[in-house]
């Protein structure tokens, strides 16, 4: 039933109770919501309720109504299979009453109100909602939303408005600074003689405005044009827009120290205008990097950024985030001409980039900035110093954060890898010198926490970064002899500074360590992966699993080591808070695990219960879990107490959905590797019927799950755990595509084949649906089609010859029959005779196996009284010739491919057999590869000729002379 105006005050309440600290009052108006939402009618009251006037003062309810109304946006604003979603009528109204509404005069409501607009854009524009834009463009709202959606028709739509919008934008842009500037002018002539505290609302709306401007101007440019990254073709707006904002930068840069006491306002203001318009050139740039390449852009900006990075002076070297984006300018292709240009840009053109790098950056200004960068800006700071010993694991993660191009310190790193990466040559003797400099100016034996010694860190820093070509010029063993290892036996805490750059360095520089150090250095991470400071400690994690991973390892160097060296890890796992360490060290632990063989005594140390509520690193341990169980192998029981638990809670249906990949995983891994079924592991199994209830997305991991379980429990599992395999099949079967049947036959195959009696009327609904695929079209010229007919017909010629009475019955059943007219699956003879032809036609498409298990079901098929057999028996013999002629030839190369592969994976496993030997030896036990193609058709063609009389003999008499001598040749007749 629909909500009207009428419903507005019981809507009203519900929204100000679920607000109520009472738990008794807002649980019932929270549910009441949720019922009411998908009701016609809920998004127009709740639109009522944001934009009434009488409500003004109550911003918490309005704006409650809108994050309900966005959430509603989101779930049924599209049409939905289970929900009438919103009709279009009140879209229309809805639509409407927004645009109607964009001079709200509460902030968080009109950027509530801003937000469904883009949302609602996303899903109308243009088609439903064509008048959007020429409304935003009169009332200077954003297009960001429309802008950010990645299909080829909405991004058309949104360049041919960027085309009309931008010349519009940008002309109020200019006014706008224009205003400002002569504002900021205005205040900074007049401060010191008026009043400094006097409001100035006029200039700050005017401010504000503006930088909703510049955030329009950089999306119009950014999304509004085609990237000329591939295609060498300029982006006008580029070079327009470019030069200006520089010129604003340096107009506005002055105000940052002359505002910062007296208009505090208008100084943050300006710190934002500086940063934003820094970043739309850093974002200019690595959208459009050829237009930007013009010497008329490229050269003043790269000129400004260097100048400030070089010498900020004092005013500025406090303006940290100004800084920052200056940095990317210089590290993303401005230093490498290639990378501006791409291969396609012409020769020419690059030749006229390469010549503005040139001239900007000669040798000497390349060195003065590698000095910069390592002297100034890798120094720590009394923040950086703070933060390392206060918050010594955010310190660690510093640089693998998401957010490091917000720090200043990372920034300049990364700039300073990418300029000697382009200058290895020119810098390689520059960062060599200045690490001899600063090792000599402060020595080993040093304690306090002097510049010298935070300049030898800045130093340490440089050569790790940039170990793949610095090697070249420092011998890593006399670097290791003469300092590193001296520095880890000062034990002062002031030296965790230093210790944890050499920790960077030994796993930086890996690659140079060769066999005479290898020993030192393991012993040496160790020691470090030991000590109180955790950012050191995490850092030499970090090294050890490189060198771990390395190919060049020495396990022999190190398997006396790794009691220590594990203990020391889950020591780690223990101490740490962040989410991020502890997916570092356990995933330190998987690669121990993956490289070292000695580490099976250690298994008990595999914990779970500390990373409760955290999935993401719960999905580390199932793989630490996973990589442990395989390199257990058949001893992988040893670990079971500690194991089983996990597993149990990873694959209940209730747990985390994130967890189950990879929880299904362990599963399988186990049961691989197990060489008996306990009953812990046997009573997991219904779990796999709740996981395939809900969902298919795991289904390869549960065929071989279901395999593994056939193979490994036999009949105790089939005992125990009949009904619900019937149950998983039945599901799969005829509700999964055609690579999914095709993944699930060989385990009904499997099933028939050990179970040939018990398990064919268990899944009797299965078998019906693979009649009606066997015997349905559609497969002439579809490739997996055929594939699932050829395989589905396999395993009913297997019931045929294992069960022969079953598969009669099951041709009679009135469900069968109904289900073939359901699909509308036209049976001219007997359903039996029809798989004959499937049989017949489907051999060419078959594996070795199946195509005897056909020539058996076909020489039974000559044992019925029925006169179509006759008409069929050319075809029959014929078949079952040429799968006796060349049963022996593809049994033995089958077998042999079968030992070689299960030979190779058992390698190392002793005596307990592996999934792939046990399924070899089931392999072998099959009835099929047991009877004799030749004995059955010789005995079978006796009996119909008994049967037939002479209406046999004249239908061999029909047959071709060739096919009759090949038919005696294989029969071994006379």
């Amino acid at each position: 039933m629909a909500l009207s105006a009428s419903d507005l005050p019981a809507m009203y309440s519900l929204l100000a109770n679920s607000m109520s600290g009472d738990e008794s009052v807002r649980k019932p108006a929270e549910s009441a919501l949720s019922q009411s939402e998908s009701r016609p009618g809920f998004c127009s009251c709740l639109m009522e309720v944001i934009t009434a006037k009488d409500l003004a003062s109550q911003v918490d309810i309005r704006l409650l109504a809108s994050v309900y109304f966005k959430n509603s946006i989101n779930r049924y604003w599209r049409n939905r299979r289970d929900s009438s979603g919103i009709g279009n009528e009140e879209k229309i109204h809805l639509r409407q009453k927004l645009l109607s509404h964009l001079r709200e005069e509460n902030y968080q409501i009109a950027l509530m109100l801003a937000v469904l607009i883009s949302k609602i854009a996303r899903i109308d524009y243009p088609k439903e909602w064509p008048e959007l834009f020429s409304v935003l463009a009169q009332q200077l709202q954003s297009a960001d939303e429309l802008s950010t959606k990645r299909l080829i028709s909405d991004q058309r739509n949104f360049a041919e408005i960027s085309s009309h919008f931008f010349d519009y934008s940008w002309h109020i842009w200019q006014r706008d600074v224009q205003a400002i500037l002569h504002g900021f002018s205005t205040l900074s002539q007049s401060y010191n003689s008026n009043d400094p505290n006097q409001h100035h609302d006029e200039l700050y709306l005017q401010c504000e405005r503006w930088l909703l401007c510049l955030k329009i101007i950089r999306q119009l440019i950014i999304s509004g044009f085609p990237s000329d990254a591939k295609q060498v073709q300029e982006v006008r707006p580029v070079k327009e827009v470019s030069p200006v904002l520089l010129n604003a930068i340096q107009s506005f840069l002055p105000y940052y120290s002359s505002f910062q006491k007296v208009y505090p306002k208008f100084w943050d203001f300006t710190k934002r205008a500086c940063t934003k318009l820094m970043k739309v050139l850093v974002a200019i740039q690595g959208r459009h990097p050829y237009s930007f390449g013009d010497k008329c852009v490229l050269l003043p900006v790269l000129d400004f950024c260097l100048n400030k990075i070089t010498d900020p002076g004092t005013d500025l070297l406090s303006f940290e985030q100004f800084l920052i984006q200056c940095m990317p300018s210089l590290s993303g292709r401005v230093m490498d001409e290639n990378q501006i240009t791409q291969e396609q840009i012409k020769k020419n053109i690059s030749n006229a980039v390469g010549g503005v790098l040139t001239s900007l950056l000669p040798n000497e200004r390349i060195v003065l900035l590698c000095n910069v960068l390592i002297r100034r800006y890798f120094v720590l700071t009394a923040s950086d110093l703070e933060e390392l010993y206060q918050n010594p694991e955010s310190f660690h993660h510093e640089q693998d954060m998401v957010q490091w191009t917000e720090k200043l310190r990372p920034c300049a790193e990364a700039l300073y890898i990418v300029l000697f990466e382009n200058h290895s040559q020119l810098l390689g003797p520059v960062v060599v010198s200045l690490l001899q400099e600063a090792m000599k100016g402060c020595p080993t034996s040093v304690t306090e926490i002097t510049p010298g010694l935070l300049l030898k860190d800045a130093a340490y820093g440089a050569a790790a970064y940039v170990y793949y070509e610095l090697s070249n010029y420092l011998s890593f063993k006399d670097w290791y002899n003469g300092a590193l290892s001296p520095e880890l036996s000062n034990d002062h805490p002031n030296m965790h500074i230093i210790h944890r750059k050499v920790a960077l360095i030994l796993g930086q520089w890996v690659s140079e360590v060769k066999d005479d150090t290898k020993r030192q250095v393991y012993c040496a991470l160790i020691k470090l992966l030991q000590e109180k400071n955790l950012s050191v400690r995490l850092a030499a994690c970090r090294s050890l699993c490189l060198h771990v991973e390395d190919a060049n390892f020495s396990e022999q160097e190190f398997v006396d080591l790794l009691p220590i060296c594990w203990a020391s890890c889950f020591k780690l796992v223990e101490e740490v808070q962040e989410f991020d360490s502890k997916v570092q060290v356990l995933n330190s632990v998987s690669v121990l695990i993956a490289h070292v063989s000695e580490v099976i005594p250690f298994a008990e140390n595999l914990v779970w219960e500390e990373s409760s509520g955290e999935s993401l690193l719960q999905i580390q341990l199932l793989i630490a879990l996973r990589n442990f169980v395989v390199a257990l192998g058949g001893q992988s029981p040893i670990c079971y107490n500690m194991l089983l638990p996990i597993l149990q809670k990873g694959i209940d249906i209730n747990s985390p959905d994130e967890l189950l990949e990879d929880s299904m995983l362990l599963w399988e891994a186990t049961l691989s590797h197990a060489p008996s079924l306990v009953p812990q592991l046997l009573a997991c199994f219904p779990c796999l019927v709740e996981i395939m209830e809900r969902s298919y997305e795991h289904l390869q991991v549960a065929v071989s799950i279901i395999e593994d379980y056939i193979i490994l429990g036999g009949t105790e599992f089939l005992r125990m755990h009949a009904s619900s395999v019937a149950r998983i099949l039945d599901l799969v079967v005829g509700n999964v595509t055609d690579k999914g049947i095709l993944s699930i036959l060989p385990v009904i195959d499997i099933l028939i084949q050990c179970f040939p009696a018990e398990v064919p009327s268990l899944i009797s609904s299965v078998l019906q649906k693979l009649i009606v695929m066997c015997l349905s079209g559609g497969d002439d010229y579809d490739p997996s089609k055929t594939a699932v007919k050829a395989s589905s017909a396999a395993i009913l010629a297997r019931i045929l010859v294992m069960n022969t009475n079953y598969l009669a019955q099951l041709m009679s059943e009135p469900s069968l029959l109904l289900l073939l007219q359901k699909a509308s699956v036209p049976i001219k003879d007997n359903i039996l005779l029809c798989l004959v032809d499937i049989w017949l036609d489907k051999v060419d498409n078959a594996s070795s196996t199946q195509r005897k298990t056909f020539g058996l079901a076909l020489s039974i098929i000559l044992t019925l009284r029925l006169p179509q057999v006759l008409d069929k028996l050319d075809q029959i013999l014929s078949v079952c010739t040429t799968v006796i002629l060349s049963e022996n030839n593809d049994l033995s190369e089958e077998e042999s491919s079968g030992e070689n592969m299960s030979s190779s994976r058992c390698h190392g496993e002793g005596t307990i057999p592996s999934k792939e030997l046990r399924k070899r030896q089931i392999k072998y036990s099959d009835p099929i590869n047991q009877l004799s193609l030749e004995t059955s058709v010789r005995e079978n063609l006796q009996t119909c000729a008994a049967l037939h009389g002479e209406s046999f003999n004249s239908a061999i008499g029909n047959m071709h002379p060739a096919a009759l001598e090949q038919l005696k040749k294989a029969l071994k007749m006379p």
